[in-house]
């Protein structure tokens, strides 16, 4: 894989759903919030879809399993099979049945997509450290989790048990905002014991082998919300990306993102997928110039002129940014420009 820093969005000639034979598609903050689909989401996938792309659909949330997953998209008006959803409870089972031999227990400190995940390896499921596991699994048990689950897990790593985490995502959307995610517990209890655990999830190997074990994809391309589980999953396997904000990831944060956090392409939501991507050009000198904008460094501001779709100004803003920082992290003044956009 090149390693080399990308300094600005590329370009794609053709819509992203015919130049990749199947988009990898995190959920949560990029299909739906809480439980209802995003704006212009379930019209994009169904075009994308009818299109002959592959839609696969990649979760770093362990709780439901993909039967539900799937019936929950196909209420949406995505259909869905089980079979197109790849979890991170799918991953993190695989980790510890590479690990452990078959009918080990397991400490499960999560929901169902993790119980059933683990079966499917062959492991048995346990709720209490006094069961004598063999190691413990955590992953996100949504939101009324309760206190003693945690303890239960800080019981039996602190007895020196393997310990597993689905992911560790510190946040997870909502349709209230922004809720704590299963890194928020992990973090519980790595305080409370001082063990640190092998994490399965995006961004990390194990979710991507999941990931290409399940889909076969021979072009595919990954489409998130998050830089530092989508977008950075994407760098580690080597394959290119779409970042959509309609999640987590702000323009500020897009625009001081380091080189294993820049996407391949970026657009305001699903649409994207459906669209060539207009190619950025220029440079440091002269400005980097996408649609009708032209991004430029000024001292230590970000300065933009022009008029057309916001998000071909991010485009342009990005090449500035990413640029200037060359392998670094962008810290230039961008709240003015920012502001102007909507953003």
């Amino acid at each position: 894989m090149n390693q080399t820093a990308r300094t600005r969005p590329e370009g794609s000639e053709r819509p992203l759903s015919a130049a990749y034979d199947t988009a990898l598609l995190d959920l949560d903050g990029v299909v739906y919030a809480g439980g209802e689909a995003i704006a212009h989401a379930v019209e994009s996938l169904g075009t994308a879809r009818d299109g002959g792309m592959h839609l696969a659909y990649v979760t770093n949330n362990a709780a439901r399993t993909p039967e539900t997953v799937a019936g929950h998209l196909t209420e949406l008006g995505v259909p869905a099979e089980p079979s197109d959803v790849i979890t991170s409870a799918q991953a993190v089972a695989r980790l510890i049945a590479d690990q452990l031999p078959a009918g080990s227990r397991v400490l499960v400190i999560g929901a169902e997509g993790l119980r059933v995940a683990l079966r499917e390896r062959g492991l048995v499921p346990v709720d209490s450290a006094d069961d004598d596991p063999a190691a413990v699994a955590q992953g996100y048990g949504g939101p009324d989790m309760p206190w003693s689950r945690l303890a239960e897990a800080s019981y039996a790593v602190a007895r020196g048990l393997p310990w597993f985490a689905s992911n560790t995502d510190l946040t997870i959307p909502s349709a209230r905002g922004i809720a704590p995610g299963n890194g928020a517990a992990v973090q519980v209890v790595r305080i409370a014991t001082g063990a640190e655990p092998q994490v399965a999830g995006k961004p990390l190997p194990p979710m991507h082998r999941e990931t290409v074990l399940r889909t076969g994809a021979e072009r595919p391309l990954v489409v998130g919300d998050r830089l530092d589980t989508d977008i950075e999953g994407a760098y580690v396997g080597g394959v290119d990306s779409l970042l959509v904000l309609t999640g987590v990831t702000t323009a500020a944060q897009l625009l001081a993102a380091e080189p294993r956090f820049r996407p391949t392409y970026v657009a305001e939501d699903l649409r994207g997928l459906l669209v060539a991507q207009p190619a950025v050009s220029g440079d440091s000198a002269e400005g980097f110039v996408c649609g009708g904008w032209t991004a430029v460094v000024r001292g230590d501001a970000l300065v933009l002129e022009g008029e057309g779709e916001r998000v071909d100004a991010l485009r342009a803003l990005c090449a500035a940014a990413w640029s200037s920082a060359g392998e670094g992290s962008c810290g230039l003044d961008a709240g003015k420009v920012l502001a102007r956009l909507g953003w």
